[in-house]
This record gives structure tokens, C-alpha cells and sequence, in this order.
């Protein structure tokens, strides 16, 4: 843990704005080098203009190759567009609208002229094509934003008209796209100056606040929890969720304050992430230090609220803070709130398809497995990234996907689709639906839970590799691994593609009775991601992690 950790950032933490915004414009990359060329991870393309990976080249180049991907697919409806409230975030938004208007393109900006969650985005997406008329063109769309990354950093991403992430096929399309056309020095991509697109016929506006916020008692029971007057304590952490909560708790009538509404690019209110880097990391208990401060009780020995919630830059995140009693209660533990949240929905949701199956991803804690099971219900496990969850959440045969990293959504109480990527606003309100209906914080829930299913420790650890030996680790087969126990216990599962779908993960999984580690190639730095979990207890997950690290070491040697 880094010294300055869970502190407010100092000046010198402080990204130069100007700096950023003069780069974004000035700065051409170097497509020698691959750190500037466009690649598309789980989220999209992401870097910083002080880097030279997210430059106005870039996202003129992205887009024009978005028209082109969507012009070979058929896609011809309105593309809807939205921005979070890091610095780099508004010029890419203008770059691209630049692109999108000179190719004729029908584009749908905010009315507000303010920014859009990611799920408001999806939302939109999903219930233009439902309410479409038969044979109608199909919406997509473009959210510009780095979820949770330094402010320093940019991120473009594509959603077609399934509305959630899009697949591998077609980001790989389309950054190969984006790098020809920035190695022809833009040549083929169309563009017109920025007021002329702003003024174009093709260029409309849309209310994604609105149109979210009054459709959440669709898929959120509301009244449970304004008849319990559940004090919500919710904070944007400088986000594109700002405005949204209020609305929420006014138009709703709850019992909602916003802690904290600032918007500032350089989130200089914000405490340092464990790294000593500013990170908008809802999961984080040192980036959202100061919402736990303000859950400890006061002088009459109660907290300010029932449940504090904290989200990411794009609200795709979703951070939980209870009030301790009796030991228990804090920040939640992402894996914590999800098996909650799963066994609470499954019991709670009568309109759900009965035979709807519960959706995590293979490196989320095993008390989901032990749940799923509790509560007679099928687990689908998938690899990382949550366009995996997109079936079944479209058709209801999925009601619930969630990831590790404190993603997720859920189907309407209807059982039809509310969102098909994540909803970090969502599950900060199931969070107080939770308490009005069952009357314990989800962190009580979750002791119960571990009182029944045992209680998993959990950590993700990193490891040195070279570029080579990440690729050998991404292309590893279960017979590479000859290795017959893990920490004292037999190996029962040996796994390069997920049970689930049976679609790569992309490195490994090893799995005991009690235990299980799953190591990943970084995409970004010369290290892979060992994630691990013991139900024994800390010295067994630390044993796990060790031994884990020489299975994998003496394999990609």
C-alpha cells in the first residue's frame, strides 16, 4: 500500500489540463510504435493524448471506420452518442461528430448538452429498436470514456444494436480499419468543421436522462423503498452520473442526497488509489476513502445513510458502503454485493423466467457457484468481459450477468431486457431495494450467506512476463498442465475454455474443492493477473497464490 493512499490528491497529482487538451490536437502518433497504434481491449480504445494514444487522429480514424463497419453490416438507423466527464472526452466527442455528420450519418446527442452514463447509452439503444416499428433501420452507438482511468486518459467505444459491448469481430474490424486509414494519413476519412455538424440536418438530440430515469420503476422497486424511507447517500465521484441522481431522487420522491456534486477534470478532490494515482475505482477503499469516512457513525452512534453508493466515470461501476453494526458492514467486496444481489433478485423477481440462469464471469468468487446452487438455479460461467452476458440478458434466459470488477445489470421485472452492458446505477439502487424489503444491509445478507456456504477469501495478485510469455499463456490447452494438486488438494478442473460457452479465456483456470486460481495476460504492462480464491482461510490463499505462480512460471518458460 502506497504511503499517500486513501489521502486527497496534492497538487502535484494534478493532470495539466491545458497540456492534455494542446496534445489531443497537436500530437501525432507513431505508428511504429504499437502503445500508439489503435487497439481495442474489453472497453474500447483507451490511452492519453500525452502519450500519443488518444489523439485527435485516432478517434477520426475510429469513427470513420465505425461508418464503414456499420455500412457493411446494414446498420442504417440513428447512432446515439454519449461522453463522461473526463477532459479528453468532449474534443472526441466533437471529433467524431465531425467524421459521423461528413458521412451522413443520423447522430443523437444529449439534449442537455451534458454527459451520459454508459448504461443511459444502452438503454436508449435497446428501447429505440424495441419500440421500432417492424423493418425500421437498427440504432447503435459510441460512448466516449475510460470507465474508471486517471484523468489524464481517453476511451472511445463502439455498442451496435444489441446494445451492449461489441464483440471481438467487430472491434478487431474496426481498429484494423482505423490503423489503415491512420497509416494512409487519414486519406478516406470524411469530415466537415465542427459547427457544420452541430448544425446538421442528420445531427438531433435525445434525452437519455429522461428517457432512463423514468423508466427505473420498470426494473427497480421504488416504492419499497420510498415507503422505508432508506437514507441514500449517492456519490458521482465526479461523473457522468451527476445529474442523474438527482433527478432520480426527485422525480422518484426518495429519500436521496448527492454527496458530492462537483465536476472537475483533474478530480482534485478525489483520494489516491492504492498506486498513488488519481482512479475513479468504486471497488477501491482508498479511492472512495471519503464516502466511507462519511458512513462512520456520528455522535448518536448511527450513520449519515442507510446505504452510500459510489460510481466510475461512465457509471458502469457500482461501489456499496453500509453502516457498520456489530463488525460488520463497510465497503462491500464486489464479489460480496453480486452473490447478494443474486440470491436477493432470484427470490425477488417473480416476472424473472423460472429457468432463467445466473451469468458471472470464470475469475468471480465461487460463493456465486455455491448460491446459484442454493437457490436451484443453473451458473453459466464466462470468460472476462461483459459482452458475454449479452444473449441471454436480450432473450431473459440470463436474467443477472456480473463481473468481478464491480459490473453488472439485470432484466425488468417483466424479465425483459433493461440494459445489455453495465449498470452501475442500477446496483447502487438495488443496494437500497435490498434493505427496504429485507430490512439488513447487504453486508449483513452476506454474513449470512458465508454462515451458510462458508466464507471465501479472495485477492488478484500480479506476476513478471515478457511479451512472449503472455502470449504462450493466452494460447495455453489444459494438457499443458500436468500438475495433479493445488495447496494440499486434488486438481478437479483444468480449464482453457470456459464452462460456460466454451469460448476461450484466454489463459487458465485451475479449480479444487475449496479453491481455484485463474492467471490472464495483462494487455497493457509485462505482467499477468493471477486471481485466486481459498474457502480455508488466508495462509491457504497465500499458499494457493505461490504455488500457483510456479505452475504457471514452469509452463510458459
Amino acid at each position: 500500500m502506497a504511503s499517500r493512499a486513501g489521502t486527497v490528491a496534492l497538487p502535484q497529482d494534478l493532470v495539466d489540463i491545458t497540456a492534455l487538451l494542446d496534445a489531443y490536437f497537436d500530437v501525432t502518433p507513431d505508428l511504429g510504435d504499437p502503445a500508439q497504434r489503435v487497439a481495442f481491449g474489453t472497453s474500447g480504445h483507451r490511452g492519453s493524448s500525452l502519450k500519443a494514444s488518444f489523439n485527435e487522429p485516432h478517434i477520426l480514424a475510429i469513427t470513420q471506420a465505425i461508418v464503414e463497419y456499420r455500412g457493411r453490416q446494414g446498420i442504417t438507423g440513428p447512432l446515439f452518442i454519449g461522453r463522461d466527464t473526463h477532459a479528453l472526452s468532449e474534443p472526441a466527442q466533437n471529433s467524431a461528430l465531425e467524421v459521423l455528420a461528413a458521412n451522413g450519418v443520423t447522430v443523437l446527442v444529449d439534449a442537455r448538452h451534458a454527459y451520459t452514463p454508459t448504461p443511459a447509452l444502452s438503454h436508449a439503444i435497446l428501447k429505440y429498436n424495441r419500440e421500432a416499428a417492424p423493418g425500421t433501420p437498427q440504432a447503435d452507438g459510441i460512448v466516449v470514456t475510460p470507465s474508471h482511468n486517471p484523468p489524464g486518459d481517453g476511451g472511445f467505444k463502439y455498442n451496435p444494436p444489441h446494445g451492449g459491448p461489441a464483440d471481438t469481430d467487430a472491434t478487431g474490424w474496426i481498429a484494423d480499419r482505423a490503423n489503415q486509414l491512420l497509416e494512409n494519413g487519414l486519406r478516406g476519412v470524411k469530415r466537415m468543421p465542427l459547427n457544420d455538424a452541430l448544425a446538421a440536418d442528420t445531427t438531433g438530440k435525445f434525452d437519455f436522462l429522461s428517457s432512463y430515469v423514468d423508466d427505473l420503476p420498470s426494473v427497480l422497486n421504488l416504492e419499497a423503498i420510498r415507503n422505508a424511507g432508506v437514507r441514500i447517500g449517492a456519490d458521482p465521484m465526479g461523473g457522468a452520473s451527476v445529474d442523474y441522481w438527482g433527478e432520480i431522487g426527485e422525480r422518484h420522491q426518495l429519500n436521496l442526497t448527492v454527496v458530492n456534486p462537483t465536476v472537475d477534470p483533474q478530480w482534485a478532490f478525489m483520494t489516491l488509489d492504492w498506486d498513488e494515482k488519481i482512479r475513479m475505482d468504486c471497488s477501491s477503499p482508498s479511492a472512495m476513502a471519503s464516502l466511507i469516512k462519511r458512513m462512520a457513525a456520528g455522535a448518536d452512534g448511527t450513520a449519515a445513510y442507510d446505504v452510500a453508493t459510489g460510481n466510475d466515470a461512465d457509471a458502469d461501476r457500482h461501489g456499496i458502503v453500509t453502516p457498520l453494526v456489530d463488525g460488520v458492514g463497510g465497503l462491500m467486496n464486489p464479489n460480496h454485493y453480486l452473490a447478494v444481489a443474486i440470491d436477493y433478485l432470484y427470490r425477488n423477481r417473480s416476472g424473472w423466467n423460472p429457468e432463467s440462469v445466473v451469468g458471472k464471469t470464470l475469475v468471480s468468487s465461487s460463493i456465486i457457484d455455491r448460491v446459484a446452487g442454493g437457490l436451484g438455479r443453473r451458473l453459466v460461467e464466462v470468460p472476462v468481459g461483459f459482452k458475454w452476458f449479452v444473449p441471454g440478458l436480450l432473450s431473459g434466459e440470463g436474467a443477472f450477468g456480473g463481473e468481478e470488477s464491480a459490473g453488472a445489470s439485470f432484466n425488468k421485472l417483466d424479465g425483459s431486457v433493461w440494459t445489455t452492458d453495465k449498470d452501475g446505477i442500477l446496483l447502487a439502487l438495488l443496494a437500497s431495494e435490498i434493505t427496504a424489503v429485507t430490512g439488513q444491509s447487504p453486508s449483513q445478507l452476506y454474513k449470512g450467506l458465508t454462515d451458510q456456504f462458508g466464507a471465501p477469501v479472495y485477492a488478484r495478485i500480479d506476476a513478471a512476463a515478457t511479451r512472449e510469455q503472455k502470449s504462450k499463456l493466452g494460447k495455453l490447452s489444459a494438457a499443458d498442465v500436468t500438475a495433479t494438486s493445488l495447496a494440499g488438494e486434488e486438481i478437479t478442473a483444468k480449464l482453457t475454455e470456459a464452462p460456460g460457452n466454451g469460448a476461450s479465456i484466454g489463459g487458465l483456470k485451475v479449480v479444487t474443492e475449496n479453491a481455484w486460481f485463474a492467471a490472464r495476460p495483462s494487455g497493457t504492462e509485462d505482467v499477468y493477473k493471477i486471481y485466486a480464491e481459498s474457502f480455508k482461510g488466508a495462509d491457504h490463499l497465500a499458499q494457493v497464490q505461490q504455488e500457483a505462480k510456479a505452475l504457471v512460471d514452469g509452463v510458459i518458460a
